[in-house]
C-alpha cells in the first residue's frame, strides 16, 4: 500500500510539472529571429543592385564563409523609406576609444551560417507592413584559395567592411593582429599556415548593393545592404509564434583582386591587391 502511494505521488508530480512546462511554452512571448545564409549561386550585384560581371583585369572567387557580423538592421515599409526612418531592430555597440566613433569589435555579435544572430520580442517591433530589410554588415570571416610560389594554400581572411572599426588585438586561429586603434572600411587580415598578413583596400571600394539608390540612398562607407521580401513582412502585434527571417547573402565571386599573373588565382606575393570584399546582394525570406 505504501509503495502504491509513493507511485501515485510521483505520477501526480510529473503531471504537475508537465502542465507547468506546457504553460511556459504557451505563454512564451513570440520573437523576431534573424539568421544569415551564404549563397555562391545567388546573383552577383553592383552598388545599384544590378547584375555585375567581374571587372576587366580583375579576378574573383567565392569564399567559403565561417562567420559574419552586422552593425545595424532595419525593416523598411517601402522604397521611399529613408535610412533610419524604418523600424530599427538592432544597433551594435560603438566606441570613441580610437579617437573617432567606430564599431566596437570586442562587443560585436558574430554568427555562423544558420546560427541565430538576433532574437528580440515581437512586442519591440512596430506593427506594420515591411517590403524591405537593410543590414549594415561589419565583419566577415572566410576561407580563400591562395597561390604562393607555385603552391596552392587555403587561408582564412578577416574582412572589416563597417564604416570604421575599433580593434585592440584580434586573432585568426593562432595568428595575432595587434591594432589598438580604428581601421577604415576595407581593412583585412589574413592567416596562411599560421603566417599573418594584413592590408587595406581603397576606401569606398567595397560593393554595397542598394536597389533603392534612387529613392533611399545610403551614406558612403555604411555597408548597408538592402533586400526586398518577395511578399511584404506584416507584423500585426497578434502573433503567437516566432517570425523567423533568413538573410541570404550573395558571396558569388565576392572576393576580388587585381591580376598580375592572369591565371584566375589570388597571388598576393606577386603584388595582386584586393579591390573588393563586399557582399553581392541580399535576398530576405521569412516564416511565420
Amino acid at each position: 500500500m505504501k509503495f502504491k502511494s509513493i507511485i501515485l505521488i510521483v505520477l501526480l508530480a510529473i503531471a504537475f510539472f508537465s502542465c507547468d512546462d506546457n504553460d511556459d511554452v504557451k505563454n512564451a512571448e513570440p520573437h523576431l529571429v534573424m539568421r544569415f545564409k551564404f549563397d555562391a549561386t545567388q546573383s552577383r550585384l553592383n552598388n545599384l543592385g544590378q547584375p555585375a560581371a567581374i571587372a576587366e583585369g580583375n579576378a574573383a572567387q567565392s569564399p567559403s564563409f565561417n562567420a559574419i557580423s552586422s552593425h545595424y538592421m532595419e525593416l523598411a515599409p517601402n522604397a521611399s523609406t529613408a535610412l533610419g526612418m524604418g523600424t530599427v531592430v538592432y544597433h551594435a555597440p560603438e566606441t570613441m576609444a580610437g579617437g573617432e566613433n567606430a564599431i566596437d569589435f570586442s562587443q560585436s555579435k558574430i554568427a555562423e551560417e544558420g546560427e541565430i544572430f538576433l532574437s528580440i520580442p515581437l512586442s519591440q517591433v512596430a506593427t506594420g507592413s515591411y517590403e524591405w530589410i537593410r543590414t549594415s554588415l561589419s565583419y566577415q570571416n572566410y576561407d580563400i584559395n591562395i597561390l604562393h610560389q607555385g603552391t596552392d594554400y587555403t587561408g582564412t581572411l578577416a574582412s572589416f567592411v563597417g564604416f570604421k572599426t575599433y580593434l585592440t588585438t584580434h586573432h585568426i586561429g593562432n595568428s595575432s593582429f595587434p591594432v589598438n586603434g580604428n581601421r577604415e572600411q576595407g581593412y583585412w587580415a589574413l592567416s596562411v599556415n599560421g603566417m599573418p598578413f594584413s592590408g587595406q583596400t581603397a576606401t569606398g571600394a567595397t560593393t554595397v548593393p542598394n536597389p533603392l539608390y534612387a529613392t533611399s540612398p545610403i551614406p558612403p562607407k555604411s555597408c548597408v545592404v538592402t533586400g526586398k521580401f518577395a511578399t511584404p513582412l506584416v507584423i500585426t502585434g497578434n502573433e503567437t509564434r516566432d517570425v523567423e527571417v533568413t538573410l541570404s547573402l550573395s558571396v558569388n565571386n565576392s572576393f576580388e583582386w587585381k591580376e598580375v599573373h592572369v591565371d584566375g588565382k589570388y597571388e598576393p606575393s606577386a603584388g595582386e591587391n584586393v579591390v573588393d570584399m563586399g557582399l553581392r546582394g541580399l535576398v530576405p525570406t521569412y516564416q511565420k
